[in-house]
């Protein structure tokens, strides 16, 4: 049966509070709204502190089942979880759609990706663990059996964001329930159902340690009490710089894994394949209506061809349908919400204020500000400064590879970046002196493996995600010496 059978004939697609494995219902509600048709597609409660801190305690009871759990159970209930996704794959996928409007085809890859990093999860916990150390190795040491082990760290509290509603949240939850924890997660306000049914697989999971994952939902008020409090050791955030920034002065000391966002630039060579280059960055700057921390934002192109450049690129998002994110072709719905919408309106107007030229969109159609390429941008706009979040990106022209470094570079943010050439060692020299997390060459940087380390420097966090690397920050090094 498939997942979402579960809503047949009650017609109330509810997110509950799940504190452990017990499920709570409250009468306020608050409903989630289809940015593409308006319609009323589900509805979530209005958590309190009180929940929170509920939630808390009972993970932190959980936490010492949770660190006793054998290993083959743990990989065992990753890979249950992950089997019980891919059967309810399209149940999953419309879900999406219709709580955050993403295209359909993308909410399938989503879907997707969501089980095979659960899946490299499970596989990493095979081999993660530490190694022994020659403690003889200095005048100073002892023979000894000396060794170093990974722990779980006890509480982990997951806090992610509404762009990818299911594979940013596994990215968090299966590497931290894997590793032994207990987790309480406080998933997007925009797409709660999504976090609830998810959840369920986890908490329905006949290898479940019982009340290992919690699920509450609120404002601020809730994320400050759990980041405040002394019980967890690890917060992981997805999100704004802004909210980063009042997480780590409150977190206190415990450890803080922040991925912030980005302001994702390439640069075009004057020998790269243009044809190439263009259809790959009309992709990167407006998959998911731009609203990835990885969007293409800035493209420096050599002046060479820039003008040969801008018309492939205008071509390219001219080829891009935009529409119903329930059609299968579409390619881009709307943003998420009318604040992003008027936001990203505003910027466009701001810089053609400023100078800069429309080459293509600008103009809302049918509700859906459009994918959007601007030309003769400055360094001084705002366009190109911020991290915009929306479908626009901005074309300008450099003289050279180090220019476009140095201005890609001047950006505070620094999560990744990438070059298209057919010079090897412009492509090294990229790689060494691009101030990023990732580089991507021949490609744009909206490129990510779920199976990579990925995370940036600057302004856009730090800590790193991908199942192994998120595996070592929901863990802690506890070193033995036995004589």
């Amino acid at each position: 049966m498939a997942l979402f059978n579960l809503f047949a004939g009650d017609g109330e697609r509810i997110a509950k509070i799940l504190l452990g494995s017990k499920v709570e219902e409250k009468d306020s509600l608050i409903e989630r709204i289809n940015p593409y048709n308006k319609k009323l597609v589900s509805r979530y409660p209005v958590c309190s502190v009180e929940d929170a801190n509920r939630a808390l305690e009972i993970a932190k009871v959980a936490s010492k089942v949770s660190a006793k759990a054998p290993l083959y159970q743990r990989i065992a209930w990753l890979e249950d979880v992950a089997k019980k996704i891919r059967e309810n794959e399209e149940d999953f996928a419309r879900l999406i759609v219709d709580e955050v409007a993403k295209p359909i085809k993308f909410a399938r890859i989503e879907v997707q990706r969501c089980a095979e990093t659960i899946e490299l999860t499970a596989k990493e916990l095979i081999s993660f663990g530490g190694e022994t150390i020659p403690s003889d190795a200095t005048p100073s040491g002892r023979d000894s059996m000396a060794y170093w082990k990974r722990v779980p760290v006890g509480v982990a509290v997951c806090i992610t964001p509404f762009n990818f509603p299911l594979n940013l949240i596994v990215h968090k939850i299966a590497p931290a329930l894997g590793a032994g924890n207990a987790v309480v997660l406080k998933p997007t306000p925009e797409a709660p159902l999504c976090a609830y049914k998810l959840a369920k697989l986890f908490i329905d999971s006949e290898y479940a340690v019982p009340d290992a994952l919690s699920v509450v939902y609120g404002d601020a008020e809730v994320g400050s009490a759990l980041v405040k409090s002394s019980i967890p050791r690890v917060i992981s955030f997805t999100g704004s710089v802004p909210v980063g920034k009042i997480i780590t002065s409150k977190a206190g000391i415990k450890k803080v894994s922040l991925e912030l966002g980005g302001n994702a630039a390439t640069y075009i060579d004057a020998k790269a394949n243009l044809a190439d280059a263009a259809f790959k960055c009309a992709f990167g700057s407006f998959y998911n209506s731009g609203q990835v921390c990885i969007s293409l934002q800035r493209i420096y192109v050599h002046k060479e061809v820039y003008e040969k450049f801008s018309k492939l690129m205008a071509e390219e998002t001219k080829k891009l349908k935009v529409g119903s994110p329930y059609d299968n072709d579409t390619f881009m719905g709307p943003l998420i919400d009318e604040d992003s919408k008027h936001r990203a309106k505003s910027w466009v107007a701001s810089a053609k204020d400023e100078g800069a030229d429309i080459l293509v969109g600008g103009e809302e159609i049918d509700g859906i500000f459009p994918p959007t390429v601007l030309a003769n941008v400055t360094d001084d706009m705002k366009i190109v400064c911020e991290e915009v979040f929306a479908p626009i990106v901005s074309l300008v022209a450099v003289p050279d590879m180090q220019t476009a470094l140095d201005k890609i570079n001047s950006s505070p943010y620094g999560l990744q970046y990438s070059i298209f050439t057919n010079s090897l060692k412009n492509a090294q020299i990229f790689i060494k002196e691009a101030e990023a997390g990732g580089v991507v060459v021949n490609d744009i940087p909206t490129v990510r493996f779920d199976i990579q380390p990925y995370g940036g420097v600057k302004l856009s966090g730090v800590g790193r995600e991908g199942p192994r690397f998120a595996l070592e920050e929901f863990t802690d090094i506890k070193s033995v010496v036995i004589f």
